[in-house]
């Protein structure tokens, strides 16, 4: 007879954890039905990108100094310089440049200990492409000024969800401050 009494103690306890647990969840359910929708219609609608995103790298030709500090401080030896010494002027002249975005990381050691800041990233994110070897950019490819997405008329822009709350603390600060 006890072992039938502590069946059914088990039984309603286990009833009672199962209940518990849907009732969990369906709170959990309800509180995201008053959140904003996460996602976006891609082709026409795009994301800002926050402020220190790492897309694709912009190249001046005319700043490098073909010292190839970006090629040591790269972790996979990626970007390729080509140069050659000018004996009567005494310095290095820059023929050749070119990353192969395929392989390259996005660490961004190019661009922080670049000497002569000729390299930056860019908000660029859509670089794919049908055929890897075209993901291999020289300088001229590099050296296209980026398209900004707010720039773009025909695209509508997306503040993400981390952005809106920042502006709103930001607001709120700036609130609190002169009420003062």
């Amino acid at each position: 007879m006890f072992p039938m009494v502590t069946g059914f103690i088990n039984y309603g306890q286990q009833t009672i954890r199962a209940a518990r647990y849907i009732g969990q969840s369906f709170v959990i359910t309800l509180s995201h039905t008053n959140r904003l929708p996460v996602t976006i219609q891609y082709p026409y609608e795009k994301s800002i990108t926050s402020e220190r995103f790492r897309g694709r790298i912009h190249f001046e030709f005319d700043k490098c100094i073909a010292c190839e500090v970006c090629v040591r401080v790269c972790p996979i030896d990626l970007p390729v310089v080509d140069w050659r010494f000018e004996r009567d002027i005494k310095k290095k002249q820059l023929l050749n440049y070119s990353i192969d975005f395929g392989v390259c990381i996005f660490c961004g050691n190019c661009v922080e200990y670049c000497p002569t800041n000729c390299l930056s990233m860019t908000e660029e994110y859509e670089l794919s492409t049908y055929d890897r070897h075209e993901l291999n950019y020289n300088q001229i490819a590099l050296g296209r000024l980026p398209m900004s997405v707010i720039g773009d008329y025909t695209i509508q822009t997306v503040i993400n969800s981390t952005q809106i709350k920042m502006d709103k603390d930001k607001s709120l600060d700036s609130r609190t401050i002169t009420d003062y």
